[in-house]
C-alpha cells in the first residue's frame, strides 16, 4: 500500500510540473486521488510534495538551471565511468577466452 501510494504521489507530481502546474498539496491530492491530510500526515509523501514544489520553483532561476546542470554533469560523468570499466572488464574477459 505505501509503494503505491508513494508512486501515485510521485507521478501526480510529475504530472504538474509537466504541465507547468503549480505544484501544492491540494492539487497533488487530487491528481494522486488521496486526501490531502494524508499528505500532510505521512513524513514520506509531504518529502516527495516539498522535494517537487522546490524543483519546480529553483527550475525557473538561472542559478537553478546551473544548479541542475551541474548534477546532470557529475551523473553523466559518473554513467561514462561505469561505461568505461564495464568495457575494460569485457576486453580483460575476451582476451582470457
Amino acid at each position: 500500500m505505501t509503494d503505491q501510494l508513494t508512486l501515485r504521489v510521485e507521478q501526480a507530481c510529475q504530472q504538474l510540473l509537466t504541465t507547468g502546474t503549480e505544484i501544492t498539496f491540494n492539487k497533488v491530492a487530487s491528481h494522486a486521488e488521496i486526501g490531502r491530510a494524508t499528505l500532510y500526515r505521512r513524513p514520506e509523501l509531504r518529502a516527495i510534495v516539498e522535494e517537487h514544489r522546490q524543483r519546480g520553483r529553483d527550475a525557473l532561476t538561472l542559478t537553478g538551471l546551473h544548479v541542475q546542470i551541474d548534477q546532470l554533469r557529475t551523473a553523466l560523468e559518473a554513467v561514462a565511468a561505469n561505461v568505461r570499466r564495464h568495457e575494460e572488464q569485457l576486453r580483460r574477459i575476451n582476451r582470457q577466452r
